[in-house]
């Protein structure tokens, strides 16, 4: 009889679920689903992808599931998830735990992309850990003496939304000049194409729509303007990683999301950055700063770092009780 882990990564476009052995890292099946289609709703979607997996020949200790959104993962509610319709206040983890009728947990999936670094990717060995991702958004999460930071209400970790520039470009939460306003892909492409309006030469001007994986291939072809994009996002990421090394003397910085694998153009003016902007040079003492680890797979091998945690101390289950 083998234990094993169900885990689940909720995507605005799709949702990937996973089963893994207790004792190994090594997922034994991967399955996913469009997040949304067919008149069905996502939650259910969701629960039915787990089910198809369960295992005929052993037991599930315990499942975890990464959710995009600020949540409770106390009481494992997605207050919202965005591109997600209709996902407000869900209690997730009430349902996984009524639909299955084992321990489940719920966490903020860039929370979990730190834990899973932390685990099993480029953090290993560091206690100390911030993780920073750079995507359409811009997440993260913190590691503190080998523990997640959560907060008094499970809110911690929005790394995105510090003030980097007084009244910069609005952000998509409602304020100014967040670092999500300035370095996050939509808002690289935003300002590119300001200038491309404003008159500045550059093969950009013949994309539409222009996008940061767009900026990325022209500055690859040493496109001026393309180039300043990556380094003006590159500054402002490194302005606040030196911030958060302020506040949380890591012993490694970690950057994953499709925005920091754009390059020298992009990783080097942020590193320049956090150089310049620390206060002493104490805080780079053998510090680590790297490119996340776990790519595409960093979700749900954050929900598997998740159940281990929940599933050391569980009570088992045979069956789904899927009806």
């Amino acid at each position: 009889m083998i234990d094993t882990y169900l885990v689940a990564d909720v995507g605005g476009t799709q949702i990937r679920a996973a089963l893994f052995p207790t004792d190994d890292s090594t997922p034994l099946k991967i399955v996913r689903t469009p997040t949304q289609g067919e008149g069905i709703p996502p939650l259910d979607r969701l629960l039915d992808l787990l089910a198809s997996i369960w295992p005929s020949f052993g037991r599930v200790t315990a499942i975890a599931v990464a959710a995009p959104g600020p949540s409770d993962p106390y009481e494992g509610i997605v207050f919202e998830a965005p591109n997600i319709p209709g996902w407000k206040n869900i209690p997730l983890k009430k349902h996984l735990q009524e639909r299955f009728k084992i321990p489940a947990a719920v966490g903020n999936d860039a929370n979990l992309a730190a834990l899973g670094e932390w685990r099993f990717g480029a953090a290993r060995g560091h206690n100390h850990v911030v993780y920073l991702t750079v995507s359409t958004g811009i997440g993260g999460g913190v590691i503190i003496d080998g523990k997640l930071l959560l907060g008094v209400r499970g809110l911690a970790g929005e790394m995105g939304h510090i003030t980097v520039m007084h009244n910069g470009p609005l952000c998509g939460c409602g304020q100014r000049g967040h670092l999500e306003a300035l370095a996050s892909g939509p808002a690289i492409a935003r300002w590119a194409a300001e200038q491309v309006a404003q008159g500045a030469p550059s093969a950009l001007a013949k994309i539409s729509p222009l996008t940061a994986r767009e900026i990325a291939r022209a500055a690859a072809e040493n496109d001026a303007l393309a180039i300043s994009a990556l380094n003006r996002a590159g500054m402002y990421v490194g302005i606040a990683l030196a911030d958060y090394l302020h506040i949380f003397n890591p012993s490694a910085i970690i950057v994953g999301g499709g925005v920091s694998r754009s390059g020298d153009h992009f990783w080097e003016p942020m590193q320049t950055a956090l150089r310049t902007h620390v206060i002493s040079d104490a805080y780079l003492q053998d510090l680590l700063v790297a490119r996340a680890a776990l790519g595409d797979e960093v979700g749900l091998m954050g929900a598997l770092a998740l159940a281990q945690s929940v599933g050391q101390s569980c009570i088992c289950s045979r069956h789904p009780n899927a009806g």
